[in-house]
């Protein structure tokens, strides 16, 4: 756990982090490849469409336990009256009621069909009630529907517009939201999952919830951005990075936190409620909130940084980046120079070897002949040198205390 928590911190003073802007080709290369595949569903597959958006009838069969064999003694029992070439969709609710749903059947059709299941099943005939359901119901709840997303996309398109103060934000987010939407629909596809109303309903919220989570995101590579464009020190794409490994911890733990409690409504859904409305809406949501978590993370944030790459004032700000960092090396070179070029002038001094360390004694021989003292003496007396090989006074070494009054000295101020 603390390995877990030293690895978020890092990410989020910058001593860690991953690069999401630079890497940008891959995470397009990856959805692009994920959305054709999604797209291909809708031409190989379709979606499996609930009752409710093709109408025909439905029959519920309440049972003490339903059979093993359920399915093929419904679909049976339905071919019995409608004919052999009947298709039934047959499944069971809470593992004690069976539905099946059929084509449209007539009046006469449906009261032949539900004494058929009563007597398959061994059941009274009161325990078999049937449905009818028209694709025109089905019909209104997907314009209702459609109706609904142009308007919270256009709503949602301008507030963002207005409250970042940039449309490219907006369009970025947008993209994410389509990105998340194609592929929810073409998991659906692929696996056959049943869209029914509730399921269009999780659809909706899907978009709220990922909106969110790019919208947190958004907020910080705003403040980022806005320090960088006052300091001049980063560069747009750093400071977006920098954002996204920010909130990276935080949209890894609300994303787990938010689809536990909807796995554990998955897992009852399949092992003991059986198809309906709760479960419907769960799966949405579990697929939707995943691939959002993704997208507002990989796609939103890199896709900004792309359309601003060539804002006049982020190319100013680059620019103005790279100045600072090349003065930055140079002044990290500069100390290191000095202090090789000090060693080395010691070094001399020591030596005697080279022209710099004649001019560096030349202040030490002639201190040595006016005081009328050789090195040797000086030595045996404590006197200390400095780094150029100056004598330092026997007083000075111990500080600035005590030190005796100037005097002039020998063969100075003689005429």
């Amino acid at each position: 756990m603390s390995r877990m928590a030293q690895w978020g911190n890092d990410l989020y003073t910058g001593d860690r982090s991953i690069d999401f802007v630079g890497k940008s080709k891959t995470w397009y290369i990856a959805s692009a490849v994920i959305m054709a595949i999604a797209a291909l569903g809708f031409v190989v597959q379709g979606l499996n469409l609930s009752l409710e958006f093709t109408g025909g009838s439905e029959f519920r069969v309440v049972t003490q336990g339903a059979p093993a064999s359920y399915e093929d003694d419904a679909t049976s029992a339905v071919r019995e009256v409608a004919g052999g070439s009947a298709s039934a969709n047959v499944t069971t609710i809470g593992g004690d009621t069976i539905r099946v749903q059929t084509e449209e059947l007539d009046g006469d059709e449906s009261r032949e069909v539900a004494r058929e299941l009563a007597s398959t099943f061994g059941v009274p005939q009161s325990e078999v009630s049937s449905n009818f359901i028209g694709p025109s119901w089905g019909a209104s709840v997907s314009q209702q529907a459609l109706r609904a997303l142009v308007v919270f996309l256009v709503i949602t398109t301008a507030l963002m517009a207005l409250y970042y103060r940039n449309w490219k934000m907006a369009v970025a987010s947008m993209v994410a939201l389509a990105h998340d939407m194609v592929i929810t629909v073409g998991i659906y596809t692929w696996t056959g999952f049943e869209v029914s109303p509730a399921t269009l309903i999780g659809f909706l919220t899907v978009l709220g919830y990922s909106l969110y989570d790019t919208v947190v995101v958004f907020d910080h590579v705003k403040e980022n951005t806005r320090a960088a464009f006052q300091n001049k020190r980063s560069t747009f794409a750093h400071a977006a990075n920098l954002a996204v490994n920010q909130t990276l911890v935080r949209s890894i733990n609300t994303t787990v936190i938010a689809v536990l409690p909807i796995v554990a409504v998955l897992i009852i859904g399949f092992a003991k409620l059986g198809p309906g409305t709760l479960l419907d809406l769960s799966l949405a949501l579990f697929i939707g909130m995943t691939v959002g978590a993704f997208s507002s993370v990989f796609i939103a944030t890199p896709l900004l940084v792309d359309l601003r790459r060539k804002d006049p004032e982020v190319v100013a700000l680059d620019k103005a980046a790279g100045k600072h960092h090349k003065a930055s090396a140079v002044r990290e070179r500069v100390p290191a120079g000095a202090s090789a070029g000090a060693g080395a002038a010691a070094g001399s001094a020591a030596g005697g070897a080279d022209d710099g360390s004649a001019v560096t004694e030349a202040p030490s021989r002639a201190t040595s002949t006016t005081e009328g003292t050789s090195p040797s003496s000086s030595e045996e007396s404590g006197e200390g040198q400095t780094v150029t090989g100056r004598k330092v006074h026997k007083y000075a070494q111990s500080g600035p205390r005590n030190q005796p009054k100037k005097t002039a000295r020998n063969g100075r101020g003689k005429g």
